[in-house]
């Protein structure tokens, strides 16, 4: 059975002690599209993509993807972190980075292969960073380890790739990249969901907008939902 909507969600709520940073949300997103989830600080759009990714438990609700539980598509998911929100002290090569979307297709203790390192240097070229294949990570810049991030996504080659600000403090070349690759990834039949800031792009860059503060204020296609209302 086919599903229309990649991610949808019931009634979920969120609570850090007192603080309610998701308020019984119920969200359907449509598979093959590029969302945006915008929304002030604090708004809770964070928080719902690490309920949505498992990397923490709702108080109350239902999550499912593709129709099913995390646990049955998991591998099927592709998590780009905020570029601040990494420890960028670890010592690692660009190229182990990018080579880590591989995990998933390897099984339990398998080395990569020979293949698994040219799909991970392919991915580097694709995103115009192979020259840096060999640095700590450390050393980039905020647009060069955002695209990295993105390689390892490619080599990954899941169905729904999630990300985190994946345009915060990147600069304009990089932005023009990613972007590009990300409505490659769509062409490709992949679901996009991105936590965005930035209303001046909405337009440019998503099909699909959803404004939240706790609970979800709109959702629908940009031209339906970007109004003063809403934006206020």
């Amino acid at each position: 059975m086919t599903h229309e909507y990649v991610i949808e969600m019931r009634e979920i709520t969120k609570k850090f002690g007192d603080f309610v940073a998701n308020d019984k949300i119920n969200l359907q997103l449509r598979k093959g599209e590029i969302h945006a989830l915008l929304g002030e600080n604090g708004a809770g759009k964070s928080t719902l993509l690490k309920c949505i990714l498992g990397f923490i438990k709702s108080i109350s609700g239902v999550i499912t993807i593709d129709g099913k539980s995390l646990a049955d598509v998991r591998k099927q998911i592709a998590y780009i972190p905020q570029v601040s929100a990494v420890n960028w002290n670890f010592p690692i090569r660009v190229k182990d980075v990018v080579l880590m979307g591989r995990y998933a297709s390897l099984g339990w203790l398998k080395w990569p292969r020979k293949k698994d390192k040219e799909l991970a240097h392919q991915a580097l070229c694709e995103m115009g960073i192979e020259e840096f294949e060999n640095r700590q990570i450390s050393q980039l810049s905020g647009g060069q380890k955002q695209r990295v991030f993105i390689a390892r996504a490619l080599c990954h080659d899941a169905d729904l790739i999630v990300m985190d600000e994946p345009l915060a403090g990147v600069d304009q070349t990089s932005e023009q990249i990613i972007m590009d690759k990300i409505k490659e990834l769509q062409k490709a039949g992949k679901t996009i969901v991105c936590v965005h800031h930035d209303l001046h792009t909405l337009k440019e860059y998503f099909d699909h907008v959803v404004f939240i503060n706790k609970y979800v204020i709109a959702n629908g296609k940009i031209d339906d939902v970007l109004t003063e209302e809403n934006i206020r």
